[in-house]
């Protein structure tokens, strides 16, 4: 794990530690399959990557290389205004905090937040040094650690140049008897494996940072 905290909490694991649900919350995981749809409203039903890969954002620093907020496997270009920080964490000085910033394989290294640029909610970037399991291994295992998760549409794809998986699902808060879209994306390279998680405040927050996402898409690199 990282040697130290370089800021208080961040973002999501401050709503898990008050609300007791993960990072940012639904019914049981639809992982292992192109379709884990357990029905439910159609209004809250995750789309398909595809169809929302329509827009991207305009372009702001990118992240990824040494020097940059956030070290990574690879690199990709933030939407305009949208801030980032890297993530770390002293395992020894608070093994809760630790675990909440690990999802399945992998775990938090970067928070990008959309705030300056009008927006309620993050991309976040999950990583892991693990070379030996495919995107799609990756990105099943990351959804199925997330207990509220439901209704998952997993898609091969490609970010950059480099073969990705792609998944949307739906996560629900019980806390707060609501549900909301959230899209992750995985991509190995041969320093590790990366996911670019994006969720929102809520589904129409998601839907309007959508743009951010596919352009940190677009632009993705192996570092």
């Amino acid at each position: 794990m990282r040697k130290l905290i370089r800021r208080s909490v961040p973002a999501v694991l401050l709503v898990a530690l008050v609300t007791g649900c993960s990072s940012d919350s639904g019914p049981d995981s639809g992982s292992g399959s192109d379709s884990g749809r357990k029905g439910g409203d159609s209004a809250d039903a995750a789309a398909s990557p595809a169809q929302d890969a329509s827009k991207t954002a305009e372009k702001g620093e990118t992240i990824g290389a040494a020097g940059s907020p956030c070290a990574l496997p690879v690199t990709f270009a933030l939407a305009a205004k949208w801030t980032a920080e890297a993530v770390e964490i002293d395992a020894a000085a608070d093994a809760a905090l630790a675990e909440l910033a690990r999802q399945g394989p992998v775990e938090m290294a970067c928070e990008i937040d959309a705030k300056p640029a009008g927006n309620i909610g993050y991309l976040r970037v999950w990583t892991a040094d693990t070379t030996d399991s495919t995107a799609r291994e990756v990105l099943e295992a990351f959804v199925a650690a997330d207990k509220t998760a439901g209704d998952a549409e997993y898609q091969e794809t490609k970010a950059g140049s480099l073969p990705a998986a792609e998944v949307g699902y739906i996560t629900t808060s019980e806390v707060l008897e609501e549900s909301k879209k959230e899209r992750a994306l995985a991509v190995t390279t041969s320093k590790g494996v990366a996911v670019i998680h994006l969720g929102g405040l809520d589904s129409g927050e998601h839907d309007a940072m959508l743009p951010a996402f596919e352009l940190a898409k677009k632009t993705l690199r192996a570092n």
